[in-house]
């Protein structure tokens, strides 16, 4: 599959590249004005969310935001702050899943970098896996050209064992794991990154394609609340 970035637009940032599945879409009610149209029902395909993601927020909030990003993707770099922003004014209603999307024909390094945050949530737990991710997307220019001497040194930074950090980075242990990340990716309807899955209280999935401004992704999270049981 010939994988690209999405592209912020225009009519992007005015929520009409917003796309929804499940019953919504095709529960015979047209979209309303501003409203996200028909989407694709691939992100139905999306594995649920477990105690084996990555959690920022509360793990039971009822509206769960997965992302599949590449670490050297510049557009992921820029949504980051975007889903950060989310989840601290949605205390309790909003949790962001990161999973794994690195696009290895573009950015052979972001794999490596996928699981050097995988070893840091080894080490440390989930505080950090995501103090570790926050500072990657913060340092890195992005598009392949982060120096990978830098991996050890933000292990170092997030407060980790460097010796112990090395030691799980080189054996590997994590390549399945993003690997695994990546077949949901593609399973999802993933065709570049970020790609993101808003996923309601009652199961209804909402696609995000692209770095779509906050008040884009603020409009699907007010939507994916009213969904209800």
């Amino acid at each position: 599959m010939m994988l690209r970035y999405f592209k912020s637009s225009p009519l992007g940032r005015a929520a009409a590249v917003l796309l929804i599945t499940g019953t919504l879409a095709a529960g015979n009610t047209a979209a309303q004005p501003n409203q996200p149209s028909a989407a694709p029902a691939a992100a139905d395909f999306i594995q649920p969310v477990t105690q084996r993601d990555h959690i920022r927020g509360n793990p039971d909030a009822p509206v769960k935001i997965v992302e599949f990003a590449d670490t050297e993707c510049p557009l992921c770099k820029r949504f980051h702050p975007t889903l950060q922003r989310i989840v601290a004014e949605y205390p309790g209603k909003v949790a962001w899943v990161f999973r794994h999307f690195p696009l290895d024909n573009i950015h052979p390094k972001a794999r490596k970098e996928a699981e050097a945050t995988e070893c840091a949530n080894d080490l440390g737990g989930n505080e950090k896996f995501w103090a570790y991710l926050d500072r990657l997307y913060k340092i890195t220019p992005s598009n392949n050209r982060l120096d990978p001497a830098e991996l050890p040194r933000i292990a170092e930074y997030v407060g980790l064992n460097r010796a112990k950090f090395e030691q799980c980075l080189e054996s590997g242990k994590y390549a399945q794991r993003v690997a695994e990340d990546l077949d949901d990716a593609l399973a999802a309807g993933a065709q570049g990154t970020p790609y993101t899955v808003v996923v309601a209280p009652n199961g209804r999935k909402f696609a995000i394609l692209g770095a779509q401004p906050y008040a884009s992704v603020k409009l699907v999270v007010e939507i994916a609340l009213q969904q209800k049981k």
